[in-house]
């Protein structure tokens, strides 16, 4: 039976990201008690409701799609340029995060230096997350045209352009 790579990878996914809402949706009223901030405290509490409803809109999604949100497998995405573009992504968003959370740190503590070179790798990873999705807009439609026997075994041309690097 021939299986679409790039649904297969969307599924798994889908399962990741419902695992990691899960997750939070059982993190979040901890997080909420431990705080001191009442702003905080309604904050989490807010995004637990916010999280709560992407919870219910994944099970929809799983539902048409008659898939179960459960069980996500490791996509292999190193099988599918589209997959390597979805994890890289999600570094760079990580790492853009983290950037600006330091960066707003070091300028309230007057570390003038630090900023500067915070913000300049902050702008470079939003320049790469930028190229990231430029390069994911052909290479998704790709994924999509690409059928296997077997979701799970590399492409003709995937072996090829490896070997070609060797």
């Amino acid at each position: 039976m021939k299986v679409n790579r790039l649904r297969h990878l969307y599924v798994e996914e889908l399962k990741d990201l419902y695992s990691a809402e899960s997750q939070l949706v059982k993190a979040l009223p901890k997080m909420a008690k431990a705080s001191t901030s009442e702003a905080l405290y309604a904050g989490f509490e807010g995004h637990l409701e916010q999280t709560k409803e992407h919870v219910a809109r994944l099970e929809k999604i799983f539902k048409a799609l008659g898939e179960s949100p459960n069980g996500a497998e490791d996509p292999a995405p190193e099988e599918l340029d589209a997959g390597l573009i979805s994890a890289a992504q999600r570094v760079e968003h990580y790492e853009i995060a983290g950037y600006g959370c330091v960066s707003t740190y070091a300028k309230i503590l007057g570390e003038d230096q630090a900023v500067s070179l915070l913000r300049q790798t902050l702008e470079e990873e939003k320049e790469t997350d930028k190229k990231l999705t430029q390069l994911a807009g052909q290479i998704n439609i790709e994924a999509a045209n690409s059928e296997e026997s077997d979701a799970g075994s590399k492409s003709g041309k995937a072996a090829k352009t490896k070997a070609a690097r060797a």
